[in-house]
């Protein structure tokens, strides 16, 4: 069974088709689906969603692009909403200096805010990256020196640099259908030197299809063939990556009740 970690289920793309995603999800194989808060404004519907399907958890948070709406974000609130049982997780948050929507120094203050709320809850911190390794390692590996928290490095895009070092910190490695590209075989080079015990899949939908369905909107069904690729990657048998990475998104999303997984169908 697969759990998909990373979708954006509020998005518009999906409107009306929740229950569809749903049911095509369990037909693949996918038994468990995280919903992802990118914006305090829209986190009721996200955890509405979480609300009305066992099946789907929910984070809260802030994504980079959208720092600059919601500067003041505060540890204190996002502890707060962290509170419902829906909600597992502490993101998306982190560092976009390649659209560079925000400042990078509210995208920065933003971020510590994420952290000391995963670190007060315990609950991980769900970082997304691009074109801001250095500056991702060195505010993860400050904020470690004042305590530790969990977390993970969401849809994978980045240098082996970062991989390692956020390994090195507990972190886990989530990848997307990126990984399944025909040019980013360096993606897949680095995939296949992780520790087995750190790797995650995930869709990021409706964004970044998976070959063979690059260029239409993806949806948590697709994470199977995300999933194929990284098996194959990493020389395990689908069965076996399935049941890693599902192992694996439990332990660290570990206010996720297991009995919640289902693929009957709907």
């Amino acid at each position: 069974m697969l759990v998909d970690s990373h979708c954006h289920m509020e998005f518009s793309d999906f409107e009306g088709d929740v229950n569809g995603l749903r049911a095509r999800a369990h037909s693949a194989g996918v038994g468990l689906m995280l919903t992802i808060s990118t914006s305090l404004k829209t986190f009721p519907s996200i955890r509405a969603i979480a609300e009305r399907h066992g099946d789907i958890y929910c984070s809260v948070g802030v994504h980079p692009h959208e720092a600059e709406n919601e500067p003041d974000t505060s540890a204190d609130q996002l502890i707060a909403l962290s509170e419902h049982p829906d909600v597992v997780g502490i993101g998306e948050t982190g560092l976009d200096y390649y659209y560079e929507h925000s400042p990078r120094d509210v995208q920065q203050r933003v971020f510590r805010a994420h952290i000391a709320a995963a670190r007060i809850t315990g609950l991980p911190l769900i970082v997304h990256t691009r074109d801001a390794d250095a500056d991702t390692v060195s505010i993860l590996q400050e904020e470690m020196e004042e305590g530790v928290f969990p977390g993970l490095i969401h849809c994978f895009s980045a240098g082996r640099d970062l991989a390692l070092r956020a390994v090195d910190m507990g972190f886990y490695i989530s990848f997307s259908g990126i990984l399944t590209f025909k040019k980013a075989q360096k993606i897949r080079d680095i995939a296949a030197d992780l520790p087995h015990d750190r790797l995650l899949v995930e869709t990021d939908a409706p964004y970044l299809a998976p070959t063979p369905h690059r260029g239409k909107r993806n949806e948590p069904a697709f994470v199977a063939h995300t999933a194929a690729c990284l098996a194959e990657v990493c020389g395990l048998d689908t069965d076996e990556l399935a049941t890693r990475t599902t192992a694996n998104f439990l332990k660290l999303f570990n206010k996720v009740d297991p009995k919640s997984m289902s693929v009957s169908p709907l």
